[in-house]
């Protein structure tokens, strides 16, 4: 059927409801088998200001999310370095997502990071686009064998001001190694601060360590929390969100009276929300209950390029900085640079 529509500045062939195969040349078929001609006699008018459409939609909102973006100003150093443990012993949480996108956000807003990659994994060495194959030098050496940071050190290719200590696979055995080794839960800390004054002497200091632990409460992690001031706690918006978080929050408390008395539980961060659930606003109400001012006001969404991300090499800031993603990462960013204790010195 071909309906012929005039008007006063356009003349628009409709063609609706061919078959398969049948389409005329030169024209598009929608998804709902529906042929629009591509010819047009005349300039199209402005379309109806009012009108809209889910690609419309999604277009303004990715305008807005770039605009948002591009408002949030570089963020202000702190007084001193601060160093964060990102710890969870709940695998599937978002840890190494938040690791690497908090650091990446900061780096991108004009300060200088540190990601120290304590998971035998890998993965933050991963999305950071760090070589850490095997026999890769890296926190194994710093840790296990006493080298210096300074010289295992690697730039983020795409986040200057970003550097990573690597994790590759030998540091799967360090946990059975540092039991025989003096100082064993120091080790960590003692590397960190020489690398840290090192960098201050040489007039270029580090605003940000982030520490990425393994999803476990071994001599790595306790290493962590002896070297960390703040532990930012990922969690995740699901059922058993809170599951083995009190075990977690056990071991902070044994590390804070036996081993570092400056280890605070300064933040915790929302992921994987999904506002379409009711379970999401219902672990989040929970955790904001429990933990008060701790929490972040942003969540971190579900999102597809959070996930693809990784899968490139890259951050979800430098795979798609106008992805909601992105804007929630960089405003948590901002919530912890601008915290009271982000302005004190310790």
């Amino acid at each position: 059927m071909t309906e012929h529509v005039s008007r006063e500045t356009t003349e628009v062939t409709i063609v609706t409801h061919l078959p398969p195969g049948d389409e005329p040349t030169g024209g598009v078929r929608s998804d709902h088998g529906v042929q629009v001609a591509s010819s047009f006699a005349r300039p199209v008018p402005a379309p109806d200001q009012h009108a809209d459409t889910p690609l419309a939609a999604a277009a303004r909102e990715h305008v807005d999310l770039a605009q948002r973006v591009q408002e949030i100003d570089a963020f202000r150093r702190p007084a001193e370095t601060r160093i964060f443990v990102v710890a969870n012993q709940k695998g599937g949480v978002g840890k190494t997502t938040t690791t690497v996108n908090i650091a990446a956000a900061l780096a991108l807003k004009g300060l200088r990071v540190l990601v120290v990659d304590l998971d035998p994994q890998g993965n933050a060495s991963t999305a950071l686009d760090v070589e850490h194959s095997e026999g890769t030098p890296g926190v194994y050496e710093a840790v296990v064998e006493g080298v210096p940071i300074e010289d295992l050190v690697r730039p983020a290719p795409a986040l200057p001001g970003l550097t990573v200590l690597p994790a590759s696979i030998d540091l799967a055995g360090a946990e059975i190694e540092l039991v025989s080794l003096v100082a064993r839960e120091t080790r960590l800390d003692k590397a960190i601060q020489t690398h840290l004054h090192q960098r201050a002497a040489a007039g270029d200091r580090i605003d940000y360590v982030l520490i990425d632990c393994p999803p476990s409460l071994g001599l790595l992690t306790v290493n962590a929390m002896v070297a960390g001031r703040e532990v930012l706690i990922p969690i995740q918006c699901e059922y058993y969100a809170l599951e083995g978080l009190g075990q977690l929050l056990r071991n902070i408390e044994l590390v804070r009276s036996h081993l570092n008395p400056d280890l605070d539980v300064s933040t915790i961060l929302l992921t994987m929300y999904d506002a379409r659930t009711n379970l999401s606003a219902g672990v989040a109400h929970e955790v904001r209950e429990h933990f008060g001012s701790q929490v972040l006001t942003t969540a971190i969404p579900r999102s597809v390029r959070i996930s693809e991300a990784p899968s490139y090499q890259q951050t979800v800031l430098t795979y798609d900085r106008s992805s909601s993603g992105a804007l929630s990462y960089l405003e948590a960013a901002r919530e912890i640079t601008e915290a009271p204790r982000a302005q004190e010195a310790r």
